[in-house]
Parts: C-alpha cells; sequence; structure tokens
C-alpha cells in the first residue's frame, strides 16, 4: 500500500507539472510520466513548450537521423549565434533521449549508441565552424593537392567506445597531420598556432557557459603531458611522445580512442601510427598488474571521498566491466585484430566469439553491464547531473524503483548487490586483487634467491646437487645482472624467482633448472613475458614440464618467446589440429591480417609454424602422438604452410602483372612437388623441404594486367617470390630452408618449370639418383588436373625398365660415396641415418624395389613413402614378409632414435651396441639385393 502511495505522489507531481505547462491541453499520460521521472525535462519544456508535439510525433521518435545543428551558412555564423544552436540543439535532443529512455523504455544499448553519435555530431559541427572561423584571419594549411588539412578530433573514453551516458564528460584530444603554415589570410601563421586557436574555439563552443547552458564539459587531461601539454599536437609529435614516454594508462586510455567526424585521407595515417603504442605483437601480461594498481587507485579515492553505493567506481561496478574487457583486450588484441575496437560490447562478443571468455560468462557479464549502464542513464536523466550513486531521497528512489520495475527500496538495493557481486567474482578472476598468496609461499624460496643461497632449500638435494643447482643459480644471476630489465621488471623477476624455484623442487634436476632459467633469461628484458608467467602458475608449470621432456622444445621457446602464450592453455596445447584441419586453420588466422602487409603476412606464417610445432612436440613428448603421426602432422603442417604462401606470392604477382592467361585464383596453373621427407611423409621439426615448381602455361602466353609480362616470366618470378616468403630471415627466423636443387638441371635449371618439359626431362635426361628422388616425390599443391598429370608422370618414369646390374651399380656406388662424406659411425657410435644398415640404406633399397621392379609390378609406384612401399613389395611377392617386417621394425627404431636424439638435442648417433641387431639385418638384406 506505502509503494502504490508513493507511486501516485509522483503521478500528482507529473499532473501537477503538465496543467502548470499546457493548461490548455488535455492530458497525455506520457508527458506526464516524463514531467514526473525529470526535474530537467521539464526545467526543458518549460523553455519550449512547444517541443512536447515533436515528442509526441512516432515517426519523429523513431527517426535516428541526425537534422543539420546549424541553420546558416557555417562560415557566416558568428560566435553568438553558433554557441546558441549548439546549445538548443543538445536541449532538444536530449529531451528526445530522455523520452526514449524513461518514457519509451529504448533498449540501453542502443541509447548509448544514439547519443554518442548525437554527440559526435556536436563536436564534428562545432570543429567545423571553429576551423573556418579561424581561417577567416590567418588562412589554412593546404597539402601539397592544394586541400585544406584538417584539426583531427580524438575521441577518447565513453565518447570513443560510442557508450556515452547522459551527462558524461568528453575526454578530446587534438592533433595535426602536417606542419604546414597557412596560406591565404591576412597574415601567414604555424600550423601549430593555427590549430591552437582552432582547438581553443571548439573547447569554447563546447565547454563554455551561457544564458542558453552548455553543451559538454570539455576535459583534455588525456592528452599528451596532460594539462601542461600543448593543446594539440602533430602527428609526428604525437608519436614520438608515445613511443618515448607514453605511460601505461596511456596505452588503455588509447585502447578507447576513436577520430571522430566525417573519415578523411588522414585517419589510416594516424591509426597506423598509434597502433603499436597500444598493443603488443605478443599476448601482453602487463596489463594485468598495473590495471589491478589503477584499480586499487580508484578504489581508494572511492574511500577517501566517502563514495557509497556508486555502481561505476565501487566494487563490482561498471569500471570493473570496463577493466576486465579491457585487460583481455590488451592481453590478446596484438594477435587478435579484431579486439582493436574501442566498443566494450563490440570487444566482450569478441572475447567469447575467440573463447577467451566462456560464452555464458560474457553473456552475464553483457546482462549485469547494461543493467548498470542503465540505471546510470536514470539517474543522470533525473536532473542531467553527472552521478553515478544511487540517491538517498525518497523523490529519486521512488522513480528508480518504477524504472527498474521493483516494489521497494530494500528491493531495490538488494538487486544491485545481486548484480554487483556477480560482477565483482569475475573481476576476481581476471584482474585478482594479488596473483598469489605470499602466505602460501615458504619463506625459504624467497630466501633461496634473495640471498642467491640454494642452501635455504630444504628439497632433499644431495651435496652434488646443491652445487649444481648454485652454479646454474649464479650463472642467471650473473647474465641478468648484465641486463637492462627495468625497475618493473626487476620486480616482476623477483616475485618470479621462488616460484620457479618452488615449481622446480619436485624435479631436483639441475639440467631442466638450466632450460628453464635460459628461457626466463632471454625474455627477462621483456617484462610482459614475466608477468605472463607469474599471473599464470600454470603456464609455469607447463613450461618446466616442457622442458623436462624436451631440450628442443626449450630451446625453441627460448629462441621464439611468444611461444609463452601457448603454455596458457594445456587443452589446447597437448592437442594438435586433425591432419585435415591444418589448412582451414591457417585460413581462419589469416582472416585477421591485412592481406597488403606483407611483413606482418611473413611473421604469421612463421609464428604460425612455431605454434602448431610446438603442440605437435607437447604431444610427442608426452606420449599423445608416436612417431609416425608426428610425422604426419608435421608433413600436414608444412604442406598447408605452402599451399597459404602460394597463395599470397599469387596475390602479389597477381596484382602486379595481372592473370597469366587462362588462369585464375582458383586455377593458377602452378603446382609444387616435394621430394624426400616432405614427398614420403616424414618431416621432421627441424627438417628443410624440397620442392620443385611446375606450371602448365603455354610458351607463348602472357599475362592480362597493365603490367604485362610472358607467363613463363611470371610463374619464375612466382616461384622467385615463394622463395623469398621461406628464406627470408625475420625476427621470428626463416620458414623453412628451402632446397630446389632436386629440380632438372639442379642449380643451373629453371626454377619454375612446364610441367611437360619437366616429364621430357625425366625421361631424356635424369640420373639414376634423380629417379631415386622420384620416388619418394608427391604434389603437394596443385589443381586435380596438374595432380592427375605429375601421378602418371611419376607412373610411368618409375616403370620404366631399366638394368638391373646397371641400376645396382648406380645405387651401391652412391650411397659409398655418400657413407664416405657423411657418415659419423665409428668403434662407439652408430650413426642412425649414414650408418651401415641405417635409414639411409632401407630408403635406398626401398628405392631400388621401386625402379626394379615396378615394371613388372607397377603398383610399387602408389605409394611415396618408406613403410607402405615396403607393405607393396611384399604383396607383390617382390620380398619376403619377414624382409617386409625386418625392414618396416627397423626404419621405426631407427626414426624414432633419431626423432628422440633431435627432441633431446643429442644429434644424430646413439651407442654402438644399441642397435647391432637390427643394422646388421638390414645390411644382410641389402647384401641380398644390391650385392
Amino acid at each position: 500500500m506505502e509503494q502504490n502511495h508513493k507511486s501516485g505522489e509522483l503521478t500528482q507531481l507529473g499532473q501537477q507539472r503538465f496543467s502548470e505547462l499546457f493548461p490548455e491541453r488535455e492530458t497525455h499520460d506520457q508527458v506526464v510520466q516524463l514531467l514526473a521521472l525529470s526535474d530537467f525535462a521539464y526545467r526543458i519544456l518549460a523553455q519550449h513548450p512547444q517541443w512536447v508535439d515533436w515528442l509526441l510525433d512516432e515517426q519523429a521518435m523513431q527517426s535516428r537521423c541526425c537534422e543539420a545543428i546549424f541553420t546558416s551558412v557555417v562560415a557566416d555564423l558568428n560566435e553568438q549565434d553558433a554557441f546558441r544552436q549548439l546549445r538548443v540543439y543538445r536541449k532538444r535532443y536530449w529531451l528526445k533521449l530522455m523520452w526514449l529512455d524513461l518514457v519509451l523504455g529504448n533498449d540501453i544499448a542502443d541509447s548509448i549508441l544514439y547519443q554518442s553519435q548525437l554527440s559526435e555530431h556536436l563536436i564534428a559541427s562545432a570543429n567545423e565552424w571553429a576551423f573556418l572561423q579561424v581561417a577567416a584571419s590567418n588562412g589554412v594549411p593546404l597539402n601539397e593537392r592544394g586541400q585544406p588539412i584538417p584539426m583531427l578530433v580524438l575521441g577518447m573514453g565513453k565518447l570513443g567506445g560510442q557508450e556515452l551516458n547522459f551527462s558524461s564528460d568528453i575526454d578530446l584530444i587534438f592533433t595535426y597531420p602536417k606542419s604546414v603554415n597557412t596560406q591565404g589570410g591576412r597574415r601567414s601563421v604555424e600550423a601549430q598556432v593555427f590549430y591552437t586557436k582552432v582547438a581553443q574555439k571548439l573547447i569554447a563552443a563546447l565547454d563554455q557557459r551561457t544564458m542558453d547552458g552548455q553543451v559538454f564539459r570539455v576535459d583534455m587531461r588525456l592528452r599528451p603531458f596532460g594539462d601542461s601539454g600543448p593543446l594539440v599536437m602533430s602527428f609526428s609529435a604525437m608519436e614520438d611522445y608515445y613511443q618515448d614516454q607514453g605511460r601505461e594508462w596511456e596505452r588503455y586510455a588509447m585502447l578507447k580512442a576513436r577520430l571522430l567526424g566525417e573519415k578523411n585521407a588522414y585517419w589510416d595515417e594516424f591509426k597506423v601510427l598509434i597502433r603499436p603504442f597500444v598493443f603488443r605483437r605478443y599476448i601482453d601480461f602487463s596489463v594485468i598488474e598495473s590495471l589491478r594498481k589503477m584499480k586499487y587507485m580508484i578504489a581508494q579515492e572511492v574511500r577517501r571521498k566517502g563514495l557509497k553505493n556508486n555502481i561505476k567506481l565501487g566494487a563490482g561496478g561498471i569500471r570493473e566491466v570496463e577493466f576486465i574487457v579491457q585487460a583481455l583486450q590488451m592481453i590478446r588484441g596484438g594477435r587478435e585484430p579484431e579486439l582493436q575496437v574501442p566498443s566494450l560490447l563490440s570487444a566482450l562478443s569478441t572475447l567469447a566469439k575467440l573463447d577467451v571468455i566462456p560464452k555464458k560468462v560474457a553473456t552475464e557479464l553483457q546482462s549485469q553491464y547494461l543493467f548498470l549502464r542503465r540505471a546510470e542513464q536514470y539517474l543522470q536523466a533525473f536532473n542531467d547531473e553527472q552521478t553515478q550513486t544511487l540517491p538517498d531521497d525518497d523523490l529519486n528512489q521512488l522513480r528508480l524503483c518504477q524504472l527498474l520495475g521493483v516494489s521497494d527500496t530494500h528491493a531495490l538495493f538488494a538487486l544491485f548487490d545481486t548484480v554487483q557481486s556477480g560482477i565483482r567474482q569475475e573481476f576476481a578472476q581476471v584482474i585478482g586483487e594479488e596473483p598469489h598468496d605470499c602466505e602460501e609461499l615458504d619463506s625459504s624460496y624467497t630466501s633461496a634467491w634473495e640471498q642467491r643461497d640454494i642452501s635455504y632449500l630444504e628439497i632433499g638435494l644431495s651435496p652434488s646437487e646443491c652445487t649444481q643447482w648454485q652454479g646454474v643459480l649464479d650463472t642467471f644471476y650473473a647474465g641478468i645482472n648484465k641486463k637492462q630489465i627495468g625497475v618493473r621488471g626487476r620486480d616482476v623477476l623477483d616475485r618470479l624467482m621462488p616460484l620457479v624455484l618452488r615449481e622446480m623442487s619436485a624435479i631436483k634436476s639441475a639440467e631442466i633448472l638450466q632450460s628453464v632459467l635460459d628461457i626466463i633469461a632471454k625474455v627477462a628484458s621483456r617484462t610482459a613475458y614475466l608477468e605472463l608467467l607469474y599471473e599464470n602458475i600454470g603456464a609455469l608449470q607447463q613450461l618446466i614440464k616442457l622442458c623436462a621432456h624436451s631440450s628442443w622444445i626449450a630451446l625453441q621457446i627460448a629462441r621464439y618467446p611468444i611461444l609463452l602464450d601457448e603454455l596458457i592453455d594445456p587443452a589446447v596445447l597437448y592437442r594438435p589440429l586433425p591432419l585435415n584441419a591444418y589448412y582451414s586453420e591457417i585460413q581462419q588466422y589469416f582472416l585477421r591480417i591485412d592481406e597488403d602487409d606483407l611483413e606482418l603476412q611473413m611473421e604469421a606464417l612463421r609464428q604460425f609454424k612455431q605454434t602448431q610445432q610446438l603442440r605437435i612436440a607437447a604431444a610427442d613428448a608426452t606420449g599423445v602422438l608416436d612417431i609416425m603421426k608426428v610425422s604426419d602432422h608435421l608433413t600436414a603442417l608444412a604442406e598447408s604452410i605452402i599451399a597459404k604462401a602460394v597463395d599470397i606470392a599469387w596475390a602479389q604477382m597477381v596484382g602486379r602483372y595481372g592473370y597469366p592467361e587462362g588462369a585464375s585464383a582458383s586455377a593458377k596453373g602452378f603446382a609444387v612437388i616435394a621430394y624426400g621427407k616432405g614427398g614420403g611423409f616424414e618431416l621432421g621439426y627441424d627438417s628443410d623441404l624440397d620442392l620443385v615448381f611446375v606450371h602448365n602455361c603455354d610458351g607463348s602466353s602472357k599475362t592480362m594486367g597493365d603490367k604485362s609480362i610472358s607467363s613463363r616470366q611470371f610463374y619464375l618470378k612466382l616461384a622467385q617470390r615463394l622463395m623469398h616468403l621461406f628464406n627470408t630471415r625475420t625476427p621470428s627466423g626463416i620458414l623453412y630452408e628451402l632446397d630446389t636443387r632436386l629440380r632438372p638441371e639442379g642449380n643451373s635449371g629453371l626454377l619454375a618449370i612446364n610441367i611437360e618439359s619437366y616429364y621430357q626431362y625425366q625421361q631424356e635426361q635424369a640420373w639414376t639418383w634423380e629417379h631415386q628422388a622420384l620416388v619418394r616425390a608427391r604434389m603437394v599443391v596443385g589443381e586435380s588436373d596438374l595432380v592427375k598429370r605429375f601421378h602418371w608422370i611419376r607412373h610411368d618414369i618409375l616403370c620404366q625398365q631399366r638394368d638391373t646390374e646397371a641400376l645396382k651399380q648406380d645405387i651401391v656406388k652412391m650411397r659409398a660415396k655418400m657413407r664416405t662424406h657423411l657418415s659419423k659411425d665409428s668403434e662407439q657410435e652408430f650413426d642412425l641415418k649414414q650408418g651401415g644398415g641405417g635409414m639411409t640404406d632401407i630408403e635406398f633399397l626401398t628405392q631400388y624395389l621401386v625402379l626394379a621392379f615396378s615394371h613388372d609390378y607397377p603398383a610399387l609406384t602408389l605409394y611415396s613413402d618408406n613403410i607402405r612401399i615396403l607393405e607393396q613389395a611384399c604383396a607383390e611377392s617382390v620380398i619376403s614378409e619377414h624382409q617386409q617386417s625386418t625392414l618396416t621394425q627397423a626404419y621405426c627404431q631407427l626414426r624414432e632414435c633419431y626423432h628422440l636424439n633431435s627432441l633431446n638435442g643429442k644429434g644424430k648417433t646413439i651407442d654402438a651396441q644399441k642397435l647391432v641387431e637390427q643394422s646388421s639385418m638390414v645390411k644382410c638384406i641389402w647384401q641380398a639385393y644390391l650385392e
């Protein structure tokens, strides 16, 4: 009854105000509701009662268009008229916003977007007027085409994110593209002087309070150097500032930055300039600690000012949602360009799509955020005050209860408690108060690091182990002292190292400790990576686990620290892609990369390879994949990268020369043949790629572009471009070592050859060793007609009838030559690859079987990998089951040993006694067929 009585009082207030303003009109319930809910709306309608008809025009209220602000030619407007028209427009449309929100119940996401668009319209109009005013007496800075160079206005914060509330301040930064003196005025002035005058007039047009009120409170403190800095800066000065002096909080501020008004030719230039400051190309956990400190300072300010029930700054408030989303944007935005957006709602949606935030959590956060934004909008619309504090007076509490649909103030505050506690819980998950509870960490680990003395540790190390650990720690500390890691880096390292010692205490291996510390030493000057390991104890544990499994993995991570990002999610780390998914994955990976940015594309190819290789190696080292499947995955990965590199090179060549005659994006007429380990599905982690490039172009044809060249030359340049993509050393190293010496005529031959010329060479000029290589050749990129043609050519060449004795002599001679120059066999060590009875002997034996017997048994040409060739040879009775089993088992054992040696950096040899039986059996079969 009491609540109904109070609601009646609210209605009575509205009716009283309606009667006062519109004594001759019939009562309109919606207008009564607006007048009851907003003192500000009451004041506006008291000044402009005629606007009530506009509010009641349903078509006008549904329209989103922004009508012109100025009613005459902008250049002719004096200051008084311009100021008045800007302020009248603001009052008129803010009245519309109140009608939409308080009466029609408009969706809050739509309201804040619409409000931001209206605000941008006001700012852009004021900027246009200010520019013309200053230009009238000072002339205009002109570009090389004789066009005026505008002043760019950067909207920050909620304005940048298109999330303004009803009574927001606006945060602006001004910049201009070039320092060019003005032309055409009474006197020429420098660009800095001109744009400063424009900025001053723009601020006055918005901020100055007149008899018509104020458009916006303008805050310029986010500009470089804050209040002490120049009001406007050139692009080059801005770039210098952010590169040399930009602080962490300015990175977060720039995340929300958005250029306002109509896009011009300088926008993209500015975005390119500022992006590297805001986003790192690696996953950046440095933001966590910085945001935590910012939140702590805000909490202190809330306590100092005695703010209670503040739905923006308090625990679980709007700011905490912003920090959650902002932190994850900053952490991953360098790797995920989709996150480089100023809008919180857009970023939250993308975070869910990328599975950075579970979809359910993202949905809850969005709902909670929009609820608080709706309440904030209502609070500010009551009296056009910039407040985020829940009201303590009866009238505004009653208004809020009615708008939010709750029965009384007790239910109102309980509702906010529920919403904010949900936000607070998620904030603690992402930002946290402290990353680790210091009490959980035994003080001995901290003492061991602070005193550089392993004896503090009570983890059961033997005296010799203590000596080894101490030596590793001393070496690490000495190396760190020579690095410039900064105060923050030193602070994070001092917190990280006790955790490292604790996690290593269960392993007790000085060798593994050395590997882990080598990686930490490598990234010590890049604080973000130290923070990644400190903030994510799971990532640190995965690092130690992988270093314990494989020195190759440790070396890769030390060489390419960006791989540390992959340690965050073990569920992904130990789960390689399906074999048929690598190409689609790389296509998805490249959707976020500008197709005109070759440097970034080359880096992306390398990072994709390294990331996927780490996942394969992690699954390999932990027994998830066996040796055969590891090679299958590494081969599928390489094929996807080759295919993507062909796409990139093709696009560049077509962009320059046009399509070859008869070719298209889906029918390039170009193919890549893989030889050796790539052709035989046996790639290892550091394998080279033996490739040959072929095409099917007509020798007399030309490309169809403006800069036409012969099609032959096009494909030759395409192959050269591919070589460049693979072999160029970037910050992430080379992609693969490409070896093209197996092409017809070797290094003296054309880099890309017509497939029929390739066939002719194989028929008439190829040596025996080239036909041996063809056994393990496979077309890995190419359209179906080229693939079929290659299969036929390979089959035809391998099935030729040969002089068996001459073939034996050629193969034995070549094998002896290789053993002489390459084998590291000794009495103590056995060379897994080149030793007698080793992998190469089995490969040569397999090649001999194909070349000697395919004429009679064509099915021997079906496969390019040794294992299936041996299976087929057995099926055709070319070799016995015992021989097939012996060779297959020996080859798999040799490959596994070779592979494990590679993973642990132990070279290509093992103890000579370990595989004596297997190598002896291989030698016997060799002798049976080749001696």
